[in-house]
């Protein structure tokens, strides 16, 4: 499972991102636009919104929990610092998606008991997409975390995230997250919809039949 996590930083505007992206057969698009106003996230979730919705793909918003529930998309993404996942599922009801971050095992005990969809996991390694990052897991952490999930039994599907390369999808899927979630690698790359299809064609030996 490949989650697309849109850069204001790409010299692509998020809309054509997207367009691409969908075009290389993605199927899970985060809108992350952290200093735009609501209006503009707005504007571009008009856009893409339908380009979704003819390929059959998620939407999800990144943090404004609100907004998500105004344009009525999928979902929204929840940091360590953004509103708590409890007060996102009132506001937005049983059927939305929601996931939130988490860098250490005690974060994932902190939200196992809620209703959650997924947690990202990471930063795997160092990425200029984010502001204030966490300490880097590398693949050891991320195992670490993973491993420690299957002991205790808690069943959230992971997602891991944070500067992820194509060469990372084998280490990271057989680490034990489910899928991977990849912003630069994608935003950045000469060809959009080119590296979209190469991070799904690494992923499909991992995808369940």
């Amino acid at each position: 499972m490949l989650q697309y996590i849109t850069s204001t930083s790409s010299p692509v505007p998020v809309t054509e991102q997207v367009r691409q992206v969908l075009e290389g057969g993605c199927r899970w698009i985060q809108v992350r636009m952290k200093d735009a106003s609501d209006e503009e996230i707005a504007g571009v979730i008009e856009e893409i919104k339908p380009m979704c919705l003819d390929k059959e793909a998620f939407l999800i918003l990144n943090d404004r929990v609100e907004l998500a529930k105004t344009l009525d998309v999928g979902g929204v993404h929840l940091g360590k610092t953004d509103m708590l996942p409890s007060q996102a599922r009132l506001i937005l009801g049983p059927a939305a998606v929601i996931g939130v971050t988490a860098n250490t095992v005690e974060d994932v005990e902190a939200v196992k008991a809620l209703d959650i969809d997924y947690i990202g996991i990471g930063p795997y390694r160092f990425t200029e997409t984010k502001k204030n990052l966490a300490p880097t897991l590398g693949i050891e952490g991320i195992g670490s975390i993973c491993g420690n999930m299957h002991e205790r039994e808690i069943n959230i599907a992971t997602v891991a995230v944070g500067g992820i390369l194509p060469e990372d999808v084998a280490p990271l899927m057989e680490s034990g997250v489910n899928g991977i979630a990849v912003s630069g690698a994608i935003a950045f790359a000469p060809d959009i919809k080119a590296a979209t299809e190469e991070f799904l064609r690494l992923l499909e030996p991992y995808e369940k039949k």
